[in-house]
């Protein structure tokens, strides 16, 4: 089917973008403003983000490539148009390699296009030595100072983060290599480094004492990711195009789009931007699907988040100091940068007299893609398997308001998980507290797109679950010792279901009690 629009899916060439016609949202007067703001840059932003497009512009615009930009807003920035010998790396090539001697060879490799293109010397035999004679040689060359353009600058050492041994080695290549960027400043115009994680200055770049982090800076909150005003201006065509493939107003699909793809905020009182891949690709394959986990959930993310006994129910809200987000990756004590980083978790609110963030996940996307990878993790079970079989019928119950049968489904479900080894001890001691209960639930409540908080404070204590459905919001409560009546003359003696009976939904109050050795629900009772 032609539609007559032409997305960028998987290019992040900015040429090949304005030569061919494809769709671009405008962000160049962010590129132009980040040039000038200062010399030496570093990003951090989620995979998928537009972080590549981003190195791919600067390329151009330090390249000047003029008539690349006609007709764009950093037109009515840029008088001079000067052109600088430009080094972009792509460190993301160097990635999967087993040992330092390895990753060498690896970014050797990557260097060697512009050893052609600016020569290079017998003794220049590591990666650091050779990228110091490029930077000297542009510069004689050409008699300009040099730009360099790092992407994925932490591709080599994601998978090696906690391996002491391995990240030890290899992360003294790394250093070895970036050491010039220091080094060499007189003859450098600008370097911009992007990736997705945050390494401490003291490990990979020990020596670039002057890099200025603008990952939370507001000025350039939304230099990556669409931002509402750019989806209802330059691509509501494209909006009203899908609206009609399925039958719905632009606006009813604007606002499907909007709780599908939209919610990331990178840095505080800022504007909210739009998964810019997941956003592309629906408009192109004219289907809302969670795009941005096709390739499945990053393994990496999924050993952090089992070295770390990651508490996953907690990532519906998040209150976290600022200090948090400077905690280096390679030196943290918990999986939150890593998810904040990787955009699992995102900024939902700030507190400026206490310096809190609120984070949480950001969209239905995001929340539907990391359930889906760790089902498997947690319980054995394929979240595919699960869905079609058993959440299917777990949905249809609760969405018709049949307590009695969606207790039934979940009560054979549970009683058919193989819960995998690694997570037995975890396991048995949340069981003690209920706590395994709400694991499993949130697990099952997630997967199928249903609001579900765990541990809900209110003022007179806390209610295990509480689930947001269109017409009917439940309130549960779970025992181990009590009966399954207990547990319901806790909800009303607490009160826990009185804040929402003001939301216009019908309130159901469910007690449940399980059975702690075989950990299924045994009784129920609903109000």
């Amino acid at each position: 089917m032609v539609t007559g629009r032409k997305y960028p899916v998987g290019i992040q060439t900015f040429s090949e973008i304005i030569r061919n016609g494809y769709v671009y949202v405008d962000k160049t007067d962010l590129v132009w403003q980040m040039t000038h703001y200062a010399k030496y840059i570093f990003l951090s932003r989620p995979r998928r983000f537009g972080k590549s497009l981003l190195t791919s512009t600067l390329e151009s615009y330090f390249r000047g490539e003029k008539e690349l930009f006609k007709g764009l807003k950093i037109m009515a920035l840029e008088q001079d148009w000067e052109q600088y010998p430009v080094l972009r790396f792509d460190m993301s090539l160097a990635k999967g390699q087993d040992t330092a001697e390895d990753l060498r060879a690896a970014i050797l490799l990557i260097l060697k296009p512009y050893m052609k293109l600016y020569g290079k010397d017998d003794d220049e035999k590591t990666p650091g030595s050779v990228l110091s004679g490029l930077i000297e040689r542009a510069f004689e060359q050409t008699k300009k100072q040099v730009a360099v353009i790092i992407d994925e600058y932490d591709a080599p050492l994601l998978e090696v983060i906690h391996e002491s041994g391995q990240m030890g080695a290899m992360r003294k290549v790394m250093q070895e290599f970036y050491q010039p960027l220091k080094a060499c400043e007189a003859k450098i115009k600008f370097c911009f480094i992007t990736g997705i994680t945050k390494f401490s200055q003291l490990s990979i770049f020990s020596t670039i004492n002057n890099l200025t982090n603008v990952t939370m800076d507001t000025m350039f909150a939304t230099i990556c990711g669409m931002t509402e005003r750019e989806l209802t201006t330059t691509l509501w065509e494209d909006i009203e195009r899908l609206a009609a493939i399925h039958e719905l107003t632009a606006e009813e699909m604007h606002d499907k789009l909007k709780k599908k793809y939209d919610g990331y905020h990178f840095a505080r009182a800022s504007e909210g931007v739009y998964n810019p891949y997941s956003l592309l690709k629906a408009f192109q394959q004219r289907e809302l699907r969670n795009w941005w986990f096709e390739s499945g959930t990053p393994s990496f993310l999924i050993l952090q988040l089992q070295r770390f006994n990651t508490d996953i129910m907690q990532m519906e809200r998040l209150e976290v100091p600022s200090e948090a987000f400077d905690q280096p990756t390679e030196n943290m004590q918990d999986a939150l940068p890593l998810l904040y980083q990787s955009g699992y978790l995102t900024i939902k609110d700030y507190d400026r007299f206490s310096e809190a963030y609120t984070l949480s996940i950001p969209n239905q996307e995001v929340r539907i893609g990391y359930v889906n990878g760790l089902m498997p993790v947690y319980t054995g079970l394929k979240s595919a398997d699960v869905q079609m079989g058993f959440a299917a019928k777990f949905w249809k119950a609760l969405r018709m308001q049949d307590v009695e049968q969606a207790m039934q489904e979940l009560k054979a479900y549970m009683a058919g998980i193989p819960y995998v080894e690694g997570f037995k001890k975890k396991l048995a001691e949340a069981a003690t507290a209920e706590g395994f209960y709400e694991y499993t639930l949130y697990l099952i409540f997630s997967m199928l797109n249903v609001y579900v908080r765990t541990q809900v404070k209110c003022s007179t204590g806390r209610t295990d679950m509480v689930v947001w459905m269109p017409d009917v919001t439940y309130v549960f409560e779970f025992k181990t010792n009590q009966t399954a009546r207990e547990a319901l003359e806790q909800i009303d003696t607490k009160g826990y279901a009185f804040p929402y009976h003001t939301e216009g939904r019908k309130v159901v109050k469910i007690g449940v009690r399980f059975n702690a050795d075989n950990r299924i629900p045994e009784e129920w009772v609903i109000a």
